[in-house]
């Protein structure tokens, strides 16, 4: 064999040898890594449904852990082996508990997740379907160092978007609260405290509708097939499945905001208004915007112009002219009590 060609072979051997084998950058190195990175968010999963279990009143066991990661029951035997032997969970007949330390990185988990969730929803225009995705990838990424900096960042929030209460830093939680929907009779009126995110395919029908946290709503109807009832001027119709995932606390006053409660689509050429509150559906950046133009409790707004599209519309707010979509104006509450048209 020629020389040149044994030097080509040679130089080629070396540089495979060292893709493999470099201490920090080879590929055995990086295989090793994603190994041990998965088997840490095995392990993170299964303390954060063990405590969902212990949170809810309800038990978890090696069918369950093995049901809410997507694993075989032999893989999830192994994981709860690995729990037991880091001290993290008890585990009696088939039940798994947490110990006071699988309790506390738990928390830690939940609290990076949450706050990851609230940071996207008021300091980002990420949509809601996506905040629990993008948060179970930050929880297994943040330090508890970036995680007060970010809390610390938005206002040490006490709650998630959800409702969810966050974590502290030193690990404590609220107790939960609140009824089902369903529990509600008609005429009562409760206030929406939480939304369970999943499965996605429910969470996304329940945005889809246009509900979130906050809403004080008045039942209608609670029937086998159907739970009906008003929210911020519009009636919604649940089924009892999506209906299940909604959580609410029973309430005896009316907002001022209430089924009657005109939106800025109401509005017609030359009319005018005054703002009473703007939906809490309508977060984070866009919030911000509309109180940055002026747009807040007790403010005039007059409807000026369509454009030729008929969205958005122009609309005079403090003496500037300012275009806006139908979709913002629907989240905007007015009343045209003691005010003339045009």
């Amino acid at each position: 064999m020629e020389p040149l060609s044994l030097l080509i072979i040679g130089v080629v051997i070396v540089i495979v040898v060292l893709l493999l084998l470099h201490p920090r950058k080879g590929l055995l190195n990086f295989f090793k890594k994603s190994k041990r990175d998965s088997t840490r968010v095995l392990i993170e999963d299964s303390l954060k449904h063990i405590y969902d279990c212990e949170y809810n009143k309800s038990a978890s066991n090696i069918n369950s852990i093995a049901g809410n990661l997507n694993i075989s029951t032999d893989k999830a035997a192994k994981v709860i082996s690995k729990l037991e032997e880091m001290g993290l969970v008890d585990v009696k007949s088939d039940k798994v508990s947490l110990s006071e330390s699988g309790r506390s990185y738990a928390l830690r988990i939940i609290r990076i997740h949450r706050l990851w969730e609230r940071y996207l929803a008021d300091r980002t225009s990420v949509g809601e379907t996506e905040w629990h995705s993008s948060a179970e990838e930050a929880e297994h990424i943040l330090t508890d160092d970036q995680a007060n900096e970010l809390a610390a960042q938005i206002g040490n929030p006490v709650i998630d978007p959800h409702g969810d209460p966050i974590p502290t830093s030193k690990g404590e939680i609220k107790e939960k609260r609140g009824i089902p929907l369903s529990k509600l009779s008609v005429g009562e009126l409760g206030r929406i405290v939480h939304i369970e995110d999943e499965p996605q395919s429910v969470y996304s029908q329940i945005v889809a509708s246009g509900i979130h946290s906050g809403m004080q709503v008045r039942m209608t109807e609670v029937s086998k097939n159907k739970i009906k009832f008003i929210t911020e001027g519009e009636e919604i119709i649940l089924s009892p499945l999506i209906a299940s995932n909604l959580t609410v606390l029973p309430e005896q006053k009316s907002d001022e905001i209430s089924e009657n409660t005109p939106t800025l689509t109401f509005l017609k050429p030359g009319e005018e208004a005054v703002v009473v509150g703007i939906s809490k559906a309508c977060r984070g950046q866009q919030r911000r915007r509309l109180m940055d133009l002026g747009i807040v409790k007790g403010t005039k707004i007059r409807y000026v112009m369509e454009s030729a599209g008929k969205d958005p519309i122009a609309y005079e707010v403090r003496g500037a002219i300012i275009a806006m979509r139908k979709a913002q104006a629907s989240q905007i509450f007015i009343s045209k009590k003691g005010l003339s048209n045009g």
